[in-house]
């Protein structure tokens, strides 16, 4: 299976590579930290060598040993993948669900990290994502320009305008989800060109697009808007890099056009599949914009910036996104999460990882619709925007899945297909 190739050729690349990293930074801990940050760089060394062993001879999963916050909620998940196997041993690497064992892994990352002070805020995967923003350069370029044109005269949009602009930033924080560093074990997978130039040309490769049932959403909004209830937003975050700016531009433009009041993003507490975006990340890259030498890069830094400080963005992380549960057992498992969560007017989920969660990464049939397979998680209307990179794919028409399979096998873990995929959640 597709499972079993990640967890057999990209894990243990994606180990390697960490590894590497802490060697290279080794001169630095020391010149920060003294022998004490060379020792604990040894230790972390140790931790991942032996979990890069464990994993590649198919050992046990073992529970956690470190006293973390979320040790305890990871150990009784353990126990209860334990009981699900019937007896037959211990959930090893190669016989537990996909979805839990590489969450462990990262889990287990942090870790060796965690456990390992002075060096215990060192993200391993820090460098990459710098470095897939900084190859983005001019896709950043493009999208900073086309938005600053867009804003001089936004007020003066009519309404077709105006849902033409959403569709457009909405597709480019859509395909913005092709730069994903655990996709490509650590490997270079910037934006190069501007991806506004070929909309037009992936509209096909849109196989759920419910771009109009969003906007009807988020018009309905505005017009009941009079006696000022102010719309919210969330954002529930993907990667790093260049997609964290395509989210900042559709964010800024639906604050601008007065789609919505205030917009929450949602990152992850702990370096988290390689790209995803961290507090560390999300801050670094409107100061990286702020300083840019690039008139309306600057401008983009300066006005996200803004909104930060007025209030009108807000970050948020919680230890519920680096878990390895289902949403479905979010209101369980976390239900300040959910009853925050609950207080939204649209949920966007970037990325594949949100939607495996979302969808319990289950084989569904294709035409399964997907308000059945998000099992009763309906906390607010939401909406996923992901290209397809794990062989979970829900609510397609009856026939669809199967006619694109028979031409392209690869087609669901390519990354080359999309969906903007909506729940009313009602």
């Amino acid at each position: 299976s597709f499972a079993y190739h990640v967890i057999k050729d990209r894990l243990p690349q994606i180990l390697t590579k960490a590894i590497d990293t802490l060697h290279r930074h080794k001169n630095e801990f020391f010149e920060e930290h003294g022998e004490k940050g060379v020792e604990a760089e040894k230790r972390a060394i140790s931790f991942l060598s032996k979990l890069r062993n464990e994993l590649q001879t198919d050992k046990a999963m073992t529970p956690l040993e470190d006293e973390l916050p979320d040790t305890a909620l990871w150990n009784q998940y353990l126990d209860h993948q334990r009981n699900l196997s019937n007896g037959n041993g211990e959930p090893s690497w190669f016989q537990s669900p996909w979805l839990f064992v590489e969450c462990y892994m990262y889990r287990r990352i942090h870790a060796a990290l965690a456990q390992n002070p002075p060096i215990d805020n060192f993200d391993v995967f820090k460098e990459g994502k710098a470095q897939n923003f900084f190859e983005s350069q001019e896709a950043v370029i493009a999208l900073c320009t086309y938005f600053q044109e867009l804003l001089k005269n936004i007020k003066d949009l009519d309404e077709k305008q105006l849902q033409e602009e959403l569709f457009k930033l909405l597709q480019v924080s859509l395909w913005g989800n092709k730069c994903d560093l655990s996709f490509s074990a650590g490997e270079a997978s910037s934006q190069k060109s501007s991806p506004l130039q070929s909309l037009e040309n992936m509209i096909p490769y849109i196989i759920v697009n419910d771009m109009e049932k969003l906007w009807s959403l988020l018009l309905s909004f505005k017009k009941r808007n009079t006696e000022k209830s102010s719309v919210r937003v969330d954002i529930i975050l993907d990667n790093a890099g260049f997609e964290l700016v395509s989210d900042f531009v559709l964010a800024d433009f639906l604050i601008s056009s007065k789609l919505a009041d205030e917009v929450h993003f949602h990152g992850k507490s702990i370096p988290w599949f390689v790209s995803d975006t961290t507090k560390h990340d999300f801050n670094w890259t409107i100061k990286q914009l702020q300083s840019a030498n690039h008139m309306w890069m600057s401008r983009c830094g300066i006005n996200w910036e803004g909104n930060l400080k007025k209030g009108v963005w807000v970050y948020h992380d919680h230890m519920f996104w680096t878990l390895p549960h289902d949403f479905s057992s979010m209101a369980e498992v976390a239900p300040d999460l959910y009853a925050y969560l609950q207080k939204s007017n649209l949920l966007l989920f970037k990325g594949d990882l949100n939607y495996r969660k979302l969808t319990g990464d289950r084989k569904w049939e294709y035409s399964i619709p997907f308000h059945q397979a998000l099992n009763k998680f309906h906390p607010a209307p939401l909406c996923s925007l992901r290209t397809l990179k794990s062989v979970t794919q829900v609510g397609l028409k009856p026939g669809q899945g199967e006619q694109i399979q028979a031409s392209e096998p690869e087609w669901m873990t390519s990354g080359k297909y999309g969906i903007i995929q909506f729940d009313a959640a009602l």
